[in-house]
């Protein structure tokens, strides 16, 4: 897998030049990609521990020669070569940490849209219940890379370097090196296996809570109205209570260990000095060596101290990334098709079957329709009859068990959603806005062109309207479109299906929240539509709609009753005798060619 990274540049800082991969299977293959990051990061950490030696050489030179000797000019060569150590050691400490900084961005930088999708596609396939975790577990792995406790890491390696320095001081030296970093370990591993249990609970708790506060969050106004805010108040609270004792048994379990780490390693460094001045004493090391000897004992021990201590962060992180690693190896990334022209607006639905994501009940069983270019389609039907499901499928958005949709001929999965959803105006029967101005949100957060957003408010007859509001087109309506009244939101989310000039516009009860003037404003966006040769999709209760129609479907219990031109289904549906929705029978079927 090529890679083209990053190259060091003391004087100008680090350039970060960072490639497009669509082959990273898994997050472990990403890691691996960048391998020659951390091959610097591990030369870097190789001299910063070398120089780690330094300061107790320093000591053991001064206490045996500078002291023996009483050489002034022996004292000043030492401490100069003493201070630009130190110097080079801030210089070295300073760029790998540079470098792991801009590895962890270099990773998210790499990830993120992908996981973005991800994240979407998720949503779509479990109606939003996913949330943004992966996000999250991104952040988290980031988190943990630009911090010192992944430094522990690189620098373990060489403690058995420090022990052999010990050993060659004297044979005793190196034992207590060895039992203290063996008893330190044993520490570590027992931290990692007594807290595992806890801090995946703590998280699970956690995240429920999150969820739920989320979910109360959305619903703010119905719990005030309603006074349900305090029932509420206290099922969330009984889950934070619960996440609150799961994080502090953890953390109190876990800060048994780290704070035994840090009194053992104290204890051992201070044995060190005794055991120094015992062999000292016997003539079997010099003065110097007592100092030194604890010094890079000192040494040898602080990864595995640190490691202990950075060990929630490590816990954190490495849950993270085997959940992205198995998301990323589950849901790998959507290949992109070849490129197929702007589509004239023919629509194909050939015995569609399509079971929601989360049910196992189907909602369409066996629609099968057509519409040509230009041609205006009314999809009726009572309560849960399948109309919205139909949507869906016809938008690509939930996938058929069985069956196919069709553009201009072509599957739905054949086409590239960023290059076909232009081409799309969709109107849910749930409108969403999104924070940002008016104007930003007719555009769909593209590139401001002021013709078209005006010409797509006129179409959709709210231009009015949005200049009384306090900006206008740059009035800010916040998040949902908090700002504005449901038939405002659905009126300016009309605009947005409209603009552009899109081949098929699909209208989901576009006049749910509307008031007279409204449906007025619809039913003319509607003639000027059809007029202009864009093919129309609306589902609807209501008849006023329906003489801009030419072809109706119906819809009961999944299943496709009449489909044909409007007239011939109207008359069909009056000899039953049977009010427009619901369809009376739903066994009777006709098909109308048209």
């Amino acid at each position: 897998m090529s890679f083209s990274f990053y190259k060091l540049h003391l004087t100008r800082g680090v350039t970060l030049k960072t490639a497009r991969h669509n082959s990273d299977k898994n997050l472990g293959s990403v890691l691996r990609s960048q391998g020659r990051g951390f091959a610097q990061i591990g030369l870097f950490s190789l001299f910063i521990n070398l120089i780690m030696l330094v300061p107790p050489l320093y000591m053991l030179q001064v206490y045996d020669r500078v002291l023996t000797s009483r050489s002034e000019e022996t004292l000043l060569l030492l401490t100069l070569i003493l201070g630009w150590m130190f110097l080079t050691l801030g210089l070295l400490e300073f760029v790998r940490s540079r470098i792991m900084v801009r590895l962890a961005a270099q990773l998210d930088e790499r990830l993120s849209q992908r996981l973005y999708r991800t994240v979407m596609n998720l949503a779509l396939m479990q109606r939003g219940e996913t949330g943004s975790q992966p996000l999250g577990d991104l952040a988290s792995i980031r988190q943990f890379m630009s911090g010192n406790g992944a430094f522990a890491f690189f620098d373990t390696p060489w403690i058995p370097v420090f022990i052999a320095i010990l050993f060659l001081f004297d044979p005793l030296f190196g034992l207590l090196a060895l039992f203290a970093a063996g008893t330190l370990l044993l520490l570590a591993i027992i931290n990692e296996f007594s807290t595992r249990r806890l801090q995946k609970q703590a998280a699970a708790v956690q995240a429920g809570a999150t969820a739920t506060i989320d979910a109360q969050l959305r619903n703010a106004e119905v719990l005030r109205a309603m006074g349900m805010l305090p029932n509420l108040q206290q099922q969330w609270l009984e889950q934070h209570t619960d996440a609150i004792k799961a994080q502090s048994g953890a953390a109190d379990r876990s800060g048994i260990w780290v704070n035994m780490s840090k009194t053992l390693r104290l204890l051992f460094q201070s044995l060190m000095l005794g055991l120094g001045a015992y062999l000292a004493i016997n003539g079997q090391i010099t003065a110097g060596m007592v100092i030194a000897g604890s010094i890079i004992l000192g040494r040898a021990l602080a990864p595995i101290d640190q490691m202990i201590g950075a060990w929630k962060g490590f816990i954190a992180a490495r849950t993270a990334f085997r959940r992205l690693d198995q998301l990323m190896s589950d849901i790998p990334e959507t290949k992109t098709r070849l490129s197929l022209p702007r589509p004239k607006g023919a629509i194909g639905v050939e015995r569609a079957i399509l079971v929601p994501p989360g049910s196992e009940t189907p909602a369409l069983r066996g629609v099968s329709f057509a519409i040509r270019p230009g041609e205006a389609l009314a999809v009726i039907g009572g309560s849960a009859a399948g109309k919205s499901s139909l949507v869906r499928a016809m938008l690509g958005v939930w996938p058929l068990a069985s069956g196919s949709v069709r553009i201009d001929g072509a599957e739905i999965d054949q086409w590239n959603p960023e290059e076909l959803g232009p081409s799309i105006g969709y109107l849910p029967q749930d409108v969403e806005l999104f924070d940002g101005s008016v104007a930003e949100n007719i555009a769909r957060f593209g590139e401001l062109d002021e013709r078209k957003i005006i010409r797509a408010a006129r179409i959709a007859g709210v231009d009015a309207m949005i200049r009384e509001l306090p900006e206008g087109y740059d009035t800010r309506i916040g998040n949902q479109g908090a700002t504005l009244s449901g038939g405002q939101r659905q009126r300016i989310a009309l605009a947005r299906a409209i603009y552009g000039k899109p081949s098929i516009i699909v209208l989901d009860e576009p006049n749910s929240n509307l008031d007279r003037e409204g449906e007025k404003a619809l039913s003319a966006a509607c003639r000027y539509l059809k007029k202009k040769g864009t093919t129309l999709v609306v589902v609807t209760h209501r008849q006023r709609i329906l003489k801009h129609m030419d072809k109706i479907l119906v819809i009961e219990g999944g299943m496709q009753q009449l489909f044909g031109p409007r007239d011939a289904v109207l008359d069909q549906i009056q000899a039953c005798r049977a009010p427009l929705h619901p369809v009376p029978n739903p066994r009777r079927h006709l098909h109308v060619a048209g």
